[in-house]
C-alpha cells in the first residue's frame, strides 16, 4: 500500500508541476515579451488558455503583469500540497499555511526552471551552437533578463561569457539562504520538502 501511496505522490506531483511550468512560463512569455508566434510559445498559449482565459474575465491584469497567471500557479501549489499531505495521511493544517508553503515551492520551481532552462542552453551552446530550434529560441527569450544583468556583473572576458556560472550560483545561494530559511521558518514537513 506504501508504494501505490509514493507512485501516486509521484504522478500527482509530476503532473502538477508541469502544468505550473507551463502556467509559469506564459507569464514569463509576457514578461519578456518572447515571440508569440514561435510553435512551443503557441503551445503554451492553447494549453492554458481553457482556464486563463474565463479567470482573466474575473481578474485583471496589473501593471503589465497577468495576476490570473500568478493566482493560477498558486492555486496549483495549494492544491497539489493538499492532495500530497491527504495521500500520507495528515491532516491539513490552515489555508494560510498551505499558501504559504506554496508560495515556497513556487519559489523553488522558478529556480529549478531557471537551472535547467539555462543549464539546457549552455549545454546546446556548445553542442549545436548555430541551432535555430524554436525550444531553444524561447530559452534564450524567457532567460536573457536573468542572463543580461549577470553579464552586466562580469562581461565576457575573451570571448568566454560567465554569466550561466553567475547566475547558477546566485540559484545555488538563494536555495541555501533564502529556500531552506523559508522550509525551516514555516516548519514544512521533511516529507514535503521534495515537493518544494
Amino acid at each position: 500500500m506504501q508504494h501505490v501511496s509514493v507512485a501516486g505522490i509521484y504522478l500527482i506531483q509530476s503532473v502538477v508541476s508541469f502544468y505550473t511550468i507551463i502556467v509559469f512560463l506564459r507569464l514569463l512569455l509576457q514578461l519578456t515579451r518572447a515571440d508569440f508566434y514561435n510553435p512551443v510559445s503557441q503551445f503554451v498559449v492553447k494549453a492554458t488558455a481553457p482556464i486563463l482565459n474565463p479567470m482573466r474575465r474575473v481578474i485583471p491584469g496589473w501593471g503589465g503583469v497577468d495576476v490570473s497567471s500568478l493566482v493560477l500557479i498558486v492555486v496549483l501549489q495549494v492544491l497539489q500540497l493538499m492532495a500530497v499531505i491527504l495521500m500520507l495521511g495528515y491532516p491539513l493544517p490552515n489555508i494560510a499555511l498551505l499558501v504559504a508553503w506554496s508560495v515556497v515551492g513556487l519559489f523553488g520551481l522558478v529556480l529549478n526552471f531557471y537551472f535547467w532552462a539555462i543549464l539546457i542552453q549552455v549545454i546546446l551552446s556548445w553542442v549545436a551552437p548555430q541551432s535555430h530550434n524554436p525550444a531553444l529560441s524561447l530559452i534564450y527569450q524567457v532567460t536573457e533578463p536573468v542572463m543580461g544583468f549577470a553579464r552586466k556583473l562580469i562581461p565576457p572576458i575573451g570571448g568566454m561569457d560567465f554569466s550561466p556560472i553567475i547566475v547558477f550560483m546566485v540559484i545555488q545561494l538563494l536555495k541555501i539562504l533564502v529556500l531552506g530559511s523559508l522550509i525551516q521558518a514555516l516548519g514544512v514537513p521533511q516529507q514535503l520538502i521534495l515537493g518544494l
